[in-house]
């Protein structure tokens, strides 16, 4: 008997396969909760967190992150239902009916600072020369003009303000004041707000005109009583890469977040971009690993390693080593059925089987419809004159008791079927 095939992984090997394939899944469900982050794809030269041109609110995001808050950049619409500080930073275009119904949803839910857009900005052009390309970075863009956000003056009250465009000569001060800060804005080109009496000034330019304000609504009013506070930044250039450029610029931006938070009491900030293009739905492998459905996970994970475990753990005693090994195949299995008989000594046994099926064999070299002895016989007399009967040799065979008579007896029932399958 051959010895049992040695197996072609070791339980080591086995281990390792298992382990790097769970770690590629753990990769792949990475990968998918990435979405759009991974590879920084939102980096397209808009005015969005993502962004790193002079448009974008990349810098504002890494600085609110420097001073200890946790900042999340939200692809999600859920990312709106925040109860910590949410900021917006709409296109240029939106309808104002849906973002009106969005502000008063964030009344009750948390603080909420708009930046309303300024720039148009595009993307340096083939034309350019190519040393000029190679000094642009991923995401810079090129300031084309600014533009104020009609859509503003058609928001409810006590949202309602008209967005103005004012560039300012060379002889006037395009300084700023507010919060207890001073500083002087990037460009001469303007935006401030047409604000009313519900509205508070925050920040403001030499000539008085408001930069930034809070809306604080009619006295009295329920949404002065109870509503959480919104401000809106009417020239982007305060919070905006170009406006991180300066110092006091940067503090003005932390001096309004402040003002948000409640002076610290909320320590969270969340930059939506799904007004900006950037939303995306849930997908059932990263809300498996988000409450309340992490427990299940946590669960399926370990029930995962348990079975793991024990599928390298013996079941019951081991097998006798170097027992017989019992093959596929015809070969495998007769010689498995002759070592049976072997260890039986049952081999007087193996006469009238054996002379039964050589008379199945012969009848049919013969053409005879049934493996009759005597018909056989007859044929045979026929067929091959001379020969010994069959019947004779049969008798023989069956009552041979002796491995070697048996053996003999075998061999005459197969030389006469070899003798008809020859034609002789």
């Amino acid at each position: 008997m051959t010895a049992a095939p040695s197996v072609p992984f070791s339980r080591f090997g086995a281990l390792m396969l298992v382990a790097v394939g769970f770690a590629l899944f753990l990769a792949m469900v990475w990968l998918i909760a990435a979405g759009e982050e991974f590879g920084d794809r939102g980096n397209d030269g808009q005015a969005h967190a993502a962004g790193t041109g002079l448009n974008g609110y990349a810098g504002f995001v890494r600085l609110l992150a420097a001073e200890g808050y946790d900042v999340t950049r939200s692809r999600s619409p859920s990312g709106l239902e925040t109860y910590d500080l949410l900021v917006l930073t709409p296109p240029a275009y939106v309808d104002p009916e849906e973002f009106a119904e969005l502000l008063q949803k964030r009344e009750g839910l948390g603080p909420t600072l708009v930046i309303l857009p300024k720039w148009d900005a595009s993307l340096p052009p083939p034309i350019l020369p190519e040393d000029a390309r190679e000094k642009f970075k991923p995401g810079w863009v090129i300031l084309t003009g600014a533009y104020p956000s009609e859509w503003a003056a058609e928001l409810p009250e006590p949202y309602k303000f008209k967005h103005i465009k004012e560039a300012l000569a060379k002889d006037e001060a395009h300084s700023w004041e507010g919060l207890g800060l001073s500083g002087r804005m990037p460009t001469r080109t303007m935006l401030y707000a047409d604000s009313n009496a519900r509205h508070e000034a925050l920040i403001a330019d030499a000539a008085g005109h408001t930069l930034a304000f809070k809306v604080i609504g009619e006295p009295g009013s329920a949404y002065n009583e109870n509503a959480h506070w919104t401000i809106f930044v009417a020239d982007a250039d305060l919070v905006n890469n170009y406006g991180m450029a300066g110092q006091s610029r940067a503090e003005a931006a932390l001096a309004l977040v402040e003002e948000l938070t409640y002076d610290g009491d909320i320590s969270a900030v969340t930059f939506d971009m799904t007004l900006n293009g950037f939303g995306a739905s849930e997908n059932l492998l990263t809300l498996a690993f988000r409450p309340p459905f992490l427990a299940a996970t946590l669960c399926l994970l370990l029930a995962l390693l348990i079975v793991g475990w024990r599928a390298f753990q013996r079941f019951g005693p081991p097998a006798l080593a170097g027992g017989p090994a019992i093959a596929f195949g015809k070969q495998r299995l007769i010689a498995n059925g002759a070592g049976l008989i072997l260890r039986a000594r049952r081999l007087r046994l193996l006469g009238a089987p054996y002379a039964a099926l050589s008379a199945r064999r012969i009848a049919e070299r013969l053409g005879l419809a049934r493996p009759d002895p005597q018909a056989i016989d007859a044929a045979l007399a026929r067929r091959l004159p001379g020969e010994e009967p069959f019947t004779r040799r049969a008798t023989r065979l069956e009552a041979a008791s002796k491995p070697a008579d048996i053996l003999t007896a075998a061999q005459a029932l197969d030389s006469l079927t070899t003798k008809l399958s020859q034609g002789k």
